[in-house]
């Protein structure tokens, strides 16, 4: 039937009728994760007389544009942290480590350059190291859940007892990832940068520095009256020294120490990257997977 209330008998063959839908402008990014999803499709019926219907659905991606192009998001971001080393009631010394990098915003395919001082005032040896945390929180009912994921991370060389290590921009590459999402009432995505110091006999010193991931790269003369390098004086001699294979990542277990989280932070098996890669986000990660990643 028509709008006016006109019915219209469609003879024999084939007939194709074109549509649109206007999205609305907040819609949350299309994402799959451990208790929860967010989908999305178009669903058509076909009503006959006398006969069933027919129903037809297909699924869409939505990705929600984020623009890192913002000043919140090209704000540098710092924090320190200490640790005194104590074993057997015994103080074995002071472990400290500063950390930065120079924006919260990234996305996909972009390397981030960890600038970092760690102080080792303790008689052992202790071991830097720095990976990329996804964050997934459920709310449904008033109750909340969160599974952590490691999505990359890298070691640093050992510092020996009474030394100092210093970070001139460590390179750390941000693999094809979902985008965040920060605006959904019931599903978030976080990230964060974590630096932690593995301690021989006490918990580790963590330092933790939050990232957003968007869609919308740095533009190349992007709204910044002056460099990010020229303001905080950072040293870009990293820019030449950046591996082009990167190195193999450590065990997940020992970059974080959540008891729900290591138990979640191997690598997934074949049968489960099967169903990722057939889901609708696949598509965002093929859009990343041959991209360089953006000028500075």
């Amino acid at each position: 039937p028509t709008d006016n209330g006109e019915v219209t008998v469609l003879p024999a063959g084939r007939h194709e009728f074109p549509f649109t839908f206007q999205l609305p402008e907040t819609l949350a990014t299309s994402f799959e994760g451990k208790h929860g999803s967010v989908r999305y499709w178009v669903k058509a019926k076909l009503h006959r007389p006398w006969s069933t219907v027919k129903k037809v659905k297909k699924e869409f991606t939505v990705i929600e544009p984020i623009d890192i192009n913002t000043p919140a998001l090209l704000a540098p971001q710092a924090g320190a942290k200490e640790k005194l080393a104590r074993a057997w009631y015994c103080n074995r010394g002071l472990v400290s480590v500063t950390a930065k990098i120079d924006r919260k915003g990234y996305t996909p395919g972009e390397v981030i350059p960890i600038f970092a001082e760690i102080d080792n005032g303790t008689n052992r040896a202790v071991v830097p190291k720095a990976a990329i945390i996804q964050t997934q929180t459920f709310i449904a009912r008033g109750t909340k859940k969160q599974k952590s994921l490691v999505v990359t991370s890298i070691v640093g060389d050992s510092i020996a007892a009474g030394k100092r290590e210093v970070w001139h921009g460590r390179a750390l590459k941000i693999p094809p990832v979902g985008p965040s999402i920060l605006q959904c009432r019931i599903i978030q995505v976080e990230y964060s940068l974590k630096v932690c110091v593995e301690i021989p006999g006490t918990s580790k010193l963590l330092l933790e520095l939050p990232l957003v991931i968007g869609t919308i790269p740095l533009h190349p003369f992007g709204s910044r009256t002056s460099s990010v390098s020229s303001q905080y004086s950072i040293n870009l001699d990293w820019l030449s020294t950046i591996p082009e294979q990167p190195e193999a990542p450590p065990e997940y277990s020992a970059v974080v120490s959540n008891p729900e989280a290591e138990h979640s932070l191997a690598p997934p098996c074949r049968s489960e990257l099967d169903g990722v890669l057939e889901g609708p986000f696949f598509a965002y990660i093929q859009e990343f997977r041959f991209r360089p990643p953006p000028l500075y």
